[in-house]
């Protein structure tokens, strides 16, 4: 049986990190940054090109664990999503402090101060840092598309 990717979605208002596993699912890295009213275009156009098995898609969190109040942005955005491809499975994922553990990983990699400014650099990453530590979670290892 051949695996399918996993995609992973830092949603935005304005636009969206994605990235994405290799086809044995070991490492994530960032596909692009695309503007949020073409999410549901961009993520057919790559699964008709690519074998997926599932969607997870960060889901933003206060300090308590809480929904945050941009959750109330992502929910319609996910129903759209879900709807425009019913057979892939969409799954959420806290990804609080991964836009501080994205510019951290910036800075530490050196990059330039111009650089860490890129907001559409720092949502591909985010999306990175959420898939890699979806790929490292209990809730992935318990589900039925670990391996």
């Amino acid at each position: 049986m051949k695996m399918g990717r996993i995609l992973s979605i830092d949603f935005g208002r304005k636009r969206c990190g994605i990235a994405a596993t290799d086809a044995l699912r070991i490492v994530a890295s960032g596909v692009g940054t695309i503007a949020t009213h073409t999410l549901e275009k961009f993520i057919k156009d790559y699964c008709s090109r690519e074998s997926v098995d599932l969607i997870v898609v960060g889901e933003p969190r206060d300090m308590h664990g809480d929904p945050s109040e941009s959750t109330r942005y992502l929910r319609p955005a996910i129903a759209r999503l879900a709807k425009a491809i019913p057979e892939i499975p969409i799954e959420s994922f806290d990804e609080r402090f991964t836009s501080v553990l994205a510019h951290r990983a910036m800075l530490d990699g050196g990059l330039s101060k111009m650089a860490r400014r890129d907001k559409a650099l720092v949502d591909e990453m985010s999306a990175t840092i959420i898939l890699n530590d979806y790929l490292e979670s209990r809730q992935y290892r318990e589900s039925k598309y670990y391996r």
